[in-house]
Formats: C-alpha cells, structure tokens, sequence
C-alpha cells in the first residue's frame, strides 16, 4: 500500500499514523467505527490551514519588526537633524530682509519721560511731536505699553530737538 502524502492530527476521535498510514476510527458506545470521509477531510484542511496561515503570519511579524526598526530609526535621524538645524540658526544670524534697515533704536520708559521733562512739554503736546495721542504717552512712560517699531524712529528723531525747536513745532502744526 501507498502512504499518503499527508498526515492528521491526533484528535478526540482517534487519529493516528503509523509506516506512513493513517489509521483512524470512532468509539462509540465502545464500538470502533470508521469515521466519516467529510470529516477526515475537514479536519485536514483545518490543519492545513493553519499551518498555512501561522507561516504567514510568521513572515509578517518579521517585515512588521523590520518597519517597526527602520522607522524608529528614521525618527532619530530627524531628531539630530532637527537638532543640528538648531545649532546652526543660532549660530548664524538670520539675513535682514533688504527693505528693512536693521533696529538701531531702543525704548526706554525712564527716558521718554526725562526727554519729555527736558522739553518741558505736556504728555497731550509730545504726543503732537510724536504722532501719537498723549494717553499713548503716559502708557508708555508707566510702562503699561510700549511704541510700535514704526513708531520708535520718530521718537529717535525727537532726542535732537531743544525747547526752542520743539516749541516751534507745535506752534506750527
């Protein structure tokens, strides 16, 4: 007799092979019966299938470990580059933009009200000089707020003026 070309599993109802056979019966009510064809055979495939499906899956977990590795890998290569771009602005100063003159000019609460005092002039009459209302003046020299950039050249251009020149101004607007 031929061997068959594949083998079952030992299963509840008495499954075995022996010099390449495959011996199988059912005990019931401790007769031994021959099983039924369509269940040998669904029980084959079943096994069969999962040994199909677990080598499958094998080989999906190993290219699911791969990715995993290789991406973790990735995101620490972003990491140093991320941190190397840091280090490299910080040493490097960023380009003026080439219509923008660079800002020459810093605010100082104490100052603008000592230039005020000097000038002898109101909040309300500066805020005239400076293009501002003189409730913007007193904020700035409480320090509540503080001028726009737009606004700190025209402040720069007042430190030159003297009482007499300031007085003009306003007499003249």
């Amino acid at each position: 007799m031929k061997p068959y070309a594949w083998s079952f599993a030992i299963t509840a109802s008495g499954f075995w092979r022996r010099n390449g056979r495959v011996h199988a019966f059912l005990s019931v009510n401790g007769v031994q019966k021959m099983p039924n064809l369509g269940t040998v055979l669904k029980a084959e495939i079943s096994r069969l299938a999962r040994k199909e499906i677990r080598a499958e899956i094998e080989a999906l977990r190993k290219a699911s470990s791969t990715y995993r590795r290789e991406i973790a890998e990735l995101k620490r290569q972003v990491v140093q580059l991320e941190r190397k771009l840091r280090h490299t602005a910080k040493s490097v100063p960023a380009p003026a933009a080439a219509n923008e003159e660079p800002n020459r000019f810093r605010f100082s609460a104490k100052g603008l009200r000592s230039l005020r005092t000097k000038l002898g002039l109101s909040a309300a009459d500066f805020g005239k000089l400076a293009g501002v209302s003189g409730q913007s003046i007193y904020h700035w020299e409480q320090g509540k707020s503080v001028p726009r950039k737009s606004q700190l050249p025209k402040l720069a251009s007042l430190r030159s003026l003297g009482k007499r020149e300031a007085l003009q101004r306003l007499g003249a607007e």
